[in-house]
């Protein structure tokens, strides 16, 4: 009978090592970066799209959340996307003068948590297509209702329209894409020392 050994394994590890963290601090600054210019690529989308801008949001939401499903997959200790996610925020809002404010960091907060949700639904022994895709639809859509609170949109008449631009967003952006930097990152090798290099070892 085929066995799943990578679960008992994870558990029996310290929960992390010094190389774990100093991965998840740089993936915290490198994404903390590129979410700012995510902001800013908002505030353009915003001006193009006219009257329509506000929900140009939605439209990107996905990009913030790929720090989480990346740090989760090479990593793969729970707790890694959560982290990673308000490591990126705080890089962001402290270091890089985000105009959204303190409020991103509860906001990255709630996006770690559901993107990590769909991967420890499998106890962190999957990592195909379908989880990332789960991974990034968590994500975006319990986020999603914090923001309507604190934005107003609730009881609007285009809040189901902005929900599913937001889910497939997080979908596309936040959870194929992370697959796709996550797959790249493994074919180049640098990851190898890491528990996704010692999975791929021994399968």
């Amino acid at each position: 009978m085929r066995t799943d050994t990578s679960g008992p394994r994870l558990s029996r590890r310290p929960a992390w090592t010094m190389r774990d963290l100093v991965l998840m601090v740089v993936l915290g600054v490198v994404f903390g970066f590129v979410y700012w210019v995510l902001v800013q690529a908002w505030n353009g989308l915003a001006v193009l799209m006219g009257p329509a801008g506000d929900l140009s949001q939605h439209l990107l939401l996905g990009g913030w959340l790929l720090v989480a499903p990346i740090a989760i997959a090479i990593i793969r200790r729970p707790g890694a996307g959560i982290a990673a996610e308000i490591l990126a925020s705080v890089i962001e809002v402290v270091f890089l003068g985000s105009p959204v404010g303190p409020t991103l960091i509860i906001s990255a907060a709630i996006q770690g948590f559901g993107s990590e949700l769909a991967f420890a639904l499998t106890r962190y022994r999957r990592y195909g297509w379908g989880v990332f895709a789960l991974s990034g639809l968590l994500g975006a859509g319990l986020v999603f209702f914090f923001t309507a609170f604190r934005s107003g949109w609730y009881g609007q008449d285009i809040f189901a329209l902005r929900l599913v631009m937001q889910c497939v967003s997080g979908v596309v952006l936040g959870g194929l894409l992370a697959k796709v930097i996550v797959d790249a990152l493994a074919r180049t090798g640098v990851v190898d020392n890491f528990a996704i290099g010692r999975a791929a070892a021994r399968s």
